[in-house]
């Protein structure tokens, strides 16, 4: 078998962040008029929401930290920082540099903000492995973190939600996994999009799923599986992004997965579409709970388009990790019910006139 570069890297530590608030599809639907089982429909049930004192960095850092503490490294040795996410605090001045510092990581390091859509740190999880495998830096931070964008009583209010995975890449013999290969698969395809100073995103409706979703991952799972000469049968647990609860299973079917090898790594019915956190949350969780010898794979997506498609295999190191931070549940299962009033405060949907 072909040994590819991505081999000589794995994930060394893992940690996912989601805010306590909870609001559930019920609510959303009686608040805009939409019919009782919309979010049903959706695969959904309830979606995480950020206080109003939580931002994407809060939430990065508290993940990152979690990533840390698995890593069991000294964070001085991080050699890149990739922050991606949809929803950063500030439109000039970088995420990345903020979690660095509060990590300890800076100043001999680099740091930098990503963008592309829902795929921007799965861009840093392929950069860094670039780096860690060439050499030039034993370990990278790859952090997945936003908050909801969307606009009120729009159908993406059902899912957008708040929270963040990092993991920490290093090298092979330290990984609790490693990756056997990746394969990307990039089109201007734009089904989403934010224009500059517009507050939420609009959607292309229904050409979200085939040309966009559906088309970039099949092809980018379609790349690896030549590349590596791997079937869905060789995988033990796929994770797809996960924009509802529908989509991961139906991309998964079209690509030969099995329902059960779906579901135990798919968290966004429970806590919603983490946009860069989205197969992140999903890894990060299946890391919480399997056994060495697991090969998974994870395929991110991003509109505008793009996917990316990794094999990934855990070792015996695993075990030893899974204990030393928060799993992804302890923060799934830490929740308190919100009505819409309390949603629309916490992420700052009513606008003051005058004032401070």
């Amino acid at each position: 078998m072909v040994i590819f570069p991505e081999e000589k890297v794995g994930i060394v530590g893992w940690g996912s962040y989601f805010p306590i608030y909870r609001i559930s599809m019920g609510e959303l639907e009686r608040q805009w008029g939409f019919p009782p089982g919309t979010g049903e429909g959706l695969g959904m049930k309830e979606k995480a929401v950020a206080a109003s004192d939580e931002d994407a960095v809060t939430m990065g850092y508290e993940a990152a930290r979690n990533a840390i503490l698995r890593a069991e490294i000294d964070s001085k040795k991080i050699g890149a920082v990739f922050f991606g996410t949809e929803s950063k605090p500030y439109a000039v001045k970088p995420s990345a540099t903020i979690v660095a510092q509060a990590l300890g990581i800076t100043p001999n390091t680099m740091a930098s903000d990503l963008e592309f859509a829902c795929r921007a740190a799965s861009e840093g999880m392929r950069a860094s492995i670039g780096l860690i495998s060439s050499g030039m830096i034993e370990f990278a931070l790859v952090i997945g973190s936003d908050t909801a964008q969307a606009n009120p009583g729009d159908i993406l209010e059902f899912t957008a939600s708040s929270g963040a995975t990092a993991f920490v890449l290093g090298p092979k013999p330290l990984s609790a996994a490693y990756f056997e290969a990746s394969f990307s698969y990039i089109t201007d395809t734009p089904d989403f999009w934010r224009r500059s100073l517009s507050p939420y995103p609009l959607h292309g409706e229904a050409f979200t799923g085939d040309p966009a979703y559906f088309d970039h991952i099949i092809n980018a799972v379609r790349g690896l599986m030549e590349k590596t000469g791997l079937r869905p049968s060789d995988f033990d647990f796929a994770v797809f992004h996960q924009p509802n609860g529908k989509y991961p299973i139906k991309v998964g079917e079209r690509l030969g997965f099995t329902k059960e090898k779906i579901l135990p790594g798919l968290l966004t019915p429970v806590v919603g579409n983490t946009y860069n956190g989205s197969a992140f949350q999903g890894l990060s969780h299946l890391l919480d709970t399997v056994k060495p010898g697991t090969r998974i794979l994870m395929a991110p997506f991003g509109s505008g388009a793009g996917s990316d498609a990794y094999s990934i295999v855990v070792t015996d190191k695993v075990e030893n990790k899974k204990n030393l931070a928060p799993p992804a549940y302890f923060y799934v299962n830490k929740k308190v019910s919100i009505s819409y009033s309390e949603y629309a405060k916490f992420r700052k949907l009513i606008k003051r006139i005058g004032g401070d």
